[in-house]
């Protein structure tokens, strides 16, 4: 799957001077719902809230989530900003009930998943052993 949304958002997300930062929403058989730009940011960084984007995800009524943004520097790898705000991301959205599939960073010519690498799982259950206390 992330081959497929890098493929559908990169030539659109490549070029761009600033970080936008996306999110596909889907029903509950993984059908596309829309996609929305939620945040605009600087050359450097956006400043993305969780509680908006879940209340765009509420009010579209989406059953999973899938993050994307681009790094205009074209280096896709994922800073330690974009790695704490998955993880905000994945907590906010397993209270809700909805499912983050992943967090794609676009690049040049490249993107980084947070799925491919693990990251969304660890999350999940990292929230889990925390809420089972």
């Amino acid at each position: 799957m992330p081959k497929a949304v890098f493929d559908y958002l990169f030539h659109s997300m490549r070029d761009l001077k600033r970080e936008v930062f996306k999110v596909l929403l889907l029903n509950r058989k993984n059908e596309f719902i829309m996609d929305q730009d939620v945040f605009l940011g600087s050359l450097t960084g956006s400043a993305v809230y969780p509680r908006e984007v879940m209340s765009l995800a509420l009010e579209q009524k989406a059953a999973s989530l899938v993050f994307v943004h681009n790094h205009p520097s074209g280096d896709p790898t994922p800073s330690p900003e974009d790695r704490e705000l998955t993880r905000s991301l994945v907590w906010s959205s397993r209270l809700l009930m909805i499912q983050v599939l992943d967090h794609i960073i676009i690049g040049s010519n490249k993107y980084y998943s947070f799925a491919d690498e693990g990251l969304i799982n660890q999350y999940i259950k990292d929230y889990d052993q925390r809420t089972s206390k």
